[in-house]
């Protein structure tokens, strides 16, 4: 099957399209290799540096419907006709795709079947399917900095998906972890931050009575 980046550009660039673009339109591209192509494609807007307001939240819900596939050993990927059908405009998607491709073809370039067993294997598969799905809550936080990393994590993980590249999934791994400690740390500074301001409202209540 031909590289992700080729089929990409075969599809989105040099063949005729429809002003609108649904996940169902683009799943044929996928076949064996489905979890993995679906994951890059809903993690593109987050893990770029590209303007994508609103798609965190809507793109997180997908992923983590098909992380817990995943983890439950699903070969073919399920998602709701909602998420299938619902449609984004051409020119946006290939605003993401043309943005990605260059990153997509430097991956590919480190990309090789190795430590296959973590792609492939049902334990595997179920590690790999904790960690997006973890990110994948993550990126449904509407706060700063919960998106770009662990959208990068499930980005890299689900390349090592395509190309049963356990040593990439190791790294997009990695990178999830990261993403975890910012998510972690934000919530938990943040919980602080709002316990500590309910504190000095409640003393500057009872210091009026």
């Amino acid at each position: 099957m031909a590289k992700l980046s080729v089929e990409l550009n075969r599809y989105f660039f040099e063949e005729a399209r429809d002003e609108k673009v649904t996940l169902s339109d683009i799943l044929a591209l996928a076949g064996e290799r489905v979890f993995g192509f679906l994951l890059v494609i809903l993690a593109i807007p987050s893990a770029l540096p590209v303007p994508a307001t609103g798609y965190s939240t809507p793109f997180g819900i997908a992923m983590f419907c098909l992380a817990i596939q995943l983890i439950i050993g699903r070969e073919r990927p399920w998602l709701p006709a909602k998420i299938m059908n619902g449609s984004m405009p051409l020119k946006k998607v290939q605003g993401f795709v043309k943005k990605a491709i260059p990153w997509i073809q430097k991956v590919e370039s480190l990309t090789k079947p190795r430590i296959a067993y973590l792609c492939t294997s049902l334990p595997g598969r179920v590690m790999l399917g904790l960690a997006i799905a973890l990110m994948s809550i993550s990126m449904m936080i509407p706060i700063p900095l919960t998106n770009t990393i662990p959208g990068i994590g499930i980005f890299i993980t689900a390349f090592g998906l395509i190309e049963d590249d356990g040593l990439i999934c190791i790294v997009g791994l990695f990178i999830c972890s990261i993403g975890a400690t910012i998510t972690t740390s934000i919530l938990i500074f943040g919980l602080a931050a709002v316990e500590k301001s309910i504190d000095l409202i409640k003393d500057y209540v009872f210091d009026l009575f």
